[in-house]
């Protein structure tokens, strides 16, 4: 029998995991909300690096790694392509592509946290959609800005910012609605090229708003890499049926 372990982070890996059997296992980090109507068993929780993932390979037998985590979580994956070496099977990726800067966008690209604070010198109101990051730094806002952070989970505002709790999909139209309220002059956004969070940037389009966009991270390089469900479920596929 050949198991599957199937690294989830993003939205394509439910719809992997939404056909996969009994025998194979889903894994989470444990942020966000956990589904509990799946024919695959699954784990919450990390693994103690990548040792402790190569060992909990060895313990369920499982015979292919597959790295469906988010674009910007790499130290996960390293650890994915490093426990799938120790543990000697292959170690598959689905890499979802990023967005791309189409006519009339002004997007910027930043390297890291400290070059997007220096880059949001001038800007008074912006609207930041990295995930809790920001949340880390709310003691260090200039006094010209007020923030706007948009993640997981809400808290108590402050006076010189707001947090949002949401999770996406989001609608254009809330998205409009939103940015009308918030009145920003800049939003702040990783390239994660998922679809359900996509609107906000044909909002900052029509408002002729510039994007910060924080530059992905390199990735490792590991057997296989696929852009898609379809394709990697067809690789699946032909895999699992392989004696």
């Amino acid at each position: 029998m050949r198991r599957i372990l199937l690294l989830g982070g993003v939205s394509e890996a439910l719809a992997i995991a939404r056909r996969l059997g009994a025998e194979h296992i889903y894994s989470l980090a444990g942020l966000g909300k956990v589904p509990d109507d799946l024919a695959c068993q699954v784990r919450v929780g990390g693994y103690g690096g990548a040792e402790g993932l190569a060992r909990f390979i060895a313990e369920e037998a499982i015979g292919l790694l597959l790295d469906a985590t988010h674009p910007y979580a790499a130290q996960i994956s390293r650890n994915a392509a490093t426990a799938a070496e120790l543990a000697g099977i292959p170690c598959w990726a689905l890499r979802r592509p990023g967005w791309q800067a189409g006519p009339g966008d002004d997007w910027r690209e930043v390297a890291d946290w400290a070059e997007l604070i220096e880059a949001l010198t001038g800007f008074r109101r912006p609207f930041f959609t990295l995930g809790r990051e920001p949340l880390d730094h709310l003691h260090e806002i200039p006094s010209q800005q007020h923030w706007t952070v948009r993640c997981l989970q809400s808290q108590p505002a402050g006076q010189a910012y707001e947090v949002i709790g949401a999770r996406g999909p989001f609608n254009l139209d809330d998205e409009r609605e939103l940015f009308s309220r918030l009145q920003s002059d800049v939003l702040i956004s990783k390239n994660s090229g998922s679809q359900s969070t996509e609107p906000k940037l044909q909002v900052a389009r029509e408002l002729g708003l510039p994007v910060l966009i924080l530059k992905r991270p390199d990735l490792p390089a590991v057997a296989r890499e696929f852009d898609s469900v379809e394709g990697l479920w067809q690789a699946l596929t032909t895999y699992l049926e392989t004696p």
